[in-house]
């Protein structure tokens, strides 16, 4: 694990700003902040895993705030719908899902396989996403996680006008938690394609992270 200083008081002096919303586009009205994303992950990590990920305080200028997270990482996620309708990512670097899945599993490194990784991954996402919801409009769904290995690159700004993304890091690697709304009367891709096949998502009660365990 990290030795980091004073890491808090760093985070602390990021303040989030109000987005700018771009013509015809909505800002994003949820009141879910890079200090609440913070929060949700460090109860995770720190409960359930005994691993400090620290968050990463983003430069003022616009054009080096640009972040990538490289091929080969797991990304996880859930789609909610209702009131507020988007989706909550988390997107770990390679080296993080693995340390992060041996961790759950109690098991080393060389014995973790891609489907532990990705059973590892979807709980990781259940977890954070279901305390974020405590912050969303209700009533609001949220479906079951999935997960998959990324083949490309991801990059992303912290914040956009119907985004908002938060990125840690430890010595295994990086995380990224990116809370995206979709827009006004549309549902996520999940929830259409769901819809679709006459699928319903269930709705999921908020994990209350002290008293989950990994389910695997």
């Amino acid at each position: 694990m990290i030795d980091a200083p004073d890491e808090t008081a760093a985070w602390q002096r990021h303040r989030t700003r109000p987005p700018r919303a771009l013509p015809g586009r909505p800002v994003m009205h949820i009141s879910v902040t890079e200090e609440s994303i913070a929060k949700a992950s460090s109860l995770f990590w720190g409960q359930m895993l005994a691993m400090k990920l620290i968050p990463v305080e983003m430069p003022e200028s616009r054009s080096a705030r640009r972040r990538c997270i490289g091929p080969g990482h797991a990304m996880g996620s859930c789609a909610l719908s209702g009131v507020w309708n988007g989706r909550i990512e988390v997107r770990l670097s390679q080296g993080l899902a693995l340390e992060a899945t041996s961790a759950m599993l109690m098991q080393p490194p060389e014995h973790v396989l891609e489907g532990d990784m990705l059973d590892a991954t979807k709980e990781i996402a259940n977890m954070i996403a279901g305390t974020l919801k405590s912050a969303l409009p209700r009533p609001c769904a949220m479906s079951v996680p999935s997960a998959q290995i990324e083949s490309e690159d991801f990059c992303v700004l912290p914040r956009t006008e119907d985004s908002v993304t938060v990125i840690f890091t430890h010595q295994a690697g990086e995380l990224m938690v990116r809370v995206w709304e979709s827009p006004t009367g549309e549902r996520t891709a999940d929830h259409t394609r769901a819809t679709a096949c006459g699928i319903r998502f269930e709705l999921q009660a908020e994990p209350a992270i002290e008293a989950l365990a990994p389910a695997f």
